[in-house]
């Protein structure tokens, strides 16, 4: 990789050899390995949120301009999002957005085909369907007695086509049970769920984090064995606190990305000056 002469030496970089923890180019190759990175997470952000509504990328100059780095950090974070699969070079057209990754709020208890439903045909390959014996951790999550029965549902989630998750479902049978007979590859669950009960769903508790897929599941997503995947496991309770849909989701780390707004605690008034004018994109602090 050759460092660009516009890419300035980090601060206490020892410009006549090299330094004690390797070379000056060793250390600027790192400082934008890093500033790219940091632009390739903001560019991947927005893309995910909706940004860039034509499917184009702004070009190199302004990429430069409004994270203030260098035309080699804007190429070596644009390759970033290359190799994702992202976005793609085309030939007198640009820098092209090929896929991306949808947001799935955490503030509000919906599945996925209901958050889904505005980016395209959410469909399901019904895998299995059926009562078994709870596992240990399924009937005492579901406050189901030893060795008693619930409902699983396995299925293949797609999103207009292309594999996004396979869900793994365990339902109290008196829940579970009338669902055997519905429309399982056309309907989301909470909604069939809320139709049984009669009422809407309560609350749930919702446990995230990523890990490298297995072949067999990667296989079933279309993925390299090994890609990251989100796993989720959400226990969700009927108004009166009862568990009644326990799932384990295996969700492809590079079509849906998880949002939620936080409060820490109360805010107080500012009483500081304006914020400078933001488009969101800029990085501060210029590249050093």
């Amino acid at each position: 990789m050759n460092t660009s002469p516009t890419d300035p030496a980090p601060p206490g970089a020892n410009r006549g050899g090299p330094s004690a923890h390797g070379s000056t180019t060793e250390s600027r190759r790192r400082t934008r390995a890093d500033r790219a990175r940091q632009v390739a997470e903001v560019l991947r952000r927005q893309i995910a949120s909706g940004a860039f509504a034509s499917g184009l990328l702004p070009d190199e100059r302004m990429l430069i301009a409004d994270f203030a780095v260098s035309r080699n950090t804007v190429r070596e974070a644009l390759g970033v999002l290359r190799d994702e699969g992202v976005i793609e070079r085309r030939q007198g057209v640009g820098t092209v957005i090929v896929r991306r990754p949808y947001e799935h709020t955490l503030q509000r208890l919906t599945g996925l085909a209901e958050t889904l439903r505005a980016h395209g045909e959410v469909t399901n390959q019904v895998r299995f369907a059926g009562l078994v014996r709870a596992p240990g951790e399924v009937a005492r999550k579901l406050l189901v007695p030893e060795g008693g029965r619930v409902v699983y549902i396995e299925r293949l989630r797609l999103l207009d086509g292309v594999p996004l998750s396979l869900d793994l479902t365990y339902l109290a049978a008196d829940i579970g049970e009338p669902l055997l007979a519905a429309d399982l590859a056309g309907r989301d669950l909470f909604g069939l769920i809320e139709q049984v009960t009669g009422g809407r769903l309560g609350s749930a508790s919702v446990t995230v984090h990523a890990v490298g897929g297995d072949p067999h599941t990667c296989a079933l997503l279309d993925i390299p064995a090994g890609s990251a995947l989100f796993t989720v496991e959400r226990l969700t309770r009927l108004p009166d606190g009862r568990p009644v849909d326990l799932e384990y989701l295996r969700i492809r780390g590079d079509r849906l990305a998880f949002r939620a707004d936080l409060v820490r605690a109360e805010p107080e008034p500012y009483s500081g000056p304006p914020p400078p004018e933001c488009d969101g994109v800029r990085l501060t602090g210029g590249e050093r």
